[in-house]
């Protein structure tokens, strides 16, 4: 099976990308298409295809100078453990190193092993970062 990364736009599929983070992605159930589509536009995206077949996502938030924030990877049921995640990692890691930015961050609740081998590790001072929820009400 080969598998192509590819970073062009039109190659995606909205639909496929909107159903997977939908309907299966733990992180994203329910989110509206149209937020999907926003997140499309404002992001750097790249397709997995075996052929024309889209068969796994990811998106990368930066601005491609200091940081950069690796979200929505999924790779289709079918295609998990052919190689399709690594294929995705190893197109985003090079990426990132044209880019020069000096961190790139995600969160998993599940795939740390996977993102180990691209160099992610915990957060070196958590006790820095904070976050702020949007979907709550405000303290």
């Amino acid at each position: 099976m080969t598998i192509e990364v590819s970073t062009d736009p039109d190659r995606l599929d909205v639909d496929r990308i909107h159903r997977w983070l939908s309907e299966d992605a733990y992180w994203a159930l329910g989110r509206p298409r149209e937020v999907v589509v926003r997140s499309i536009a404002g992001s750097v995206n790249f397709g997995a295809y075996v052929g024309d077949e889209l068969v796994g996502y990811a998106r990368l938030v930066t601005d491609r100078a200091t940081h950069a924030w690796l979200c929505d990877v999924y790779v289709d049921r079918p295609h998990r453990g052919r190689g399709v995640g690594s294929a995705l990692l190893a197109a985003v890691d090079e990426q990132l190193a044209s880019y020069g930015v000096g961190r790139a961050v995600l969160a998993t609740h599940d795939a740390h092993d996977v993102y180990a081998r691209f160099g992610f590790a915990p957060l070196t001072h958590p006790e820095r970062w904070m976050a702020r929820s949007y979907q709550e009400p405000r303290p």
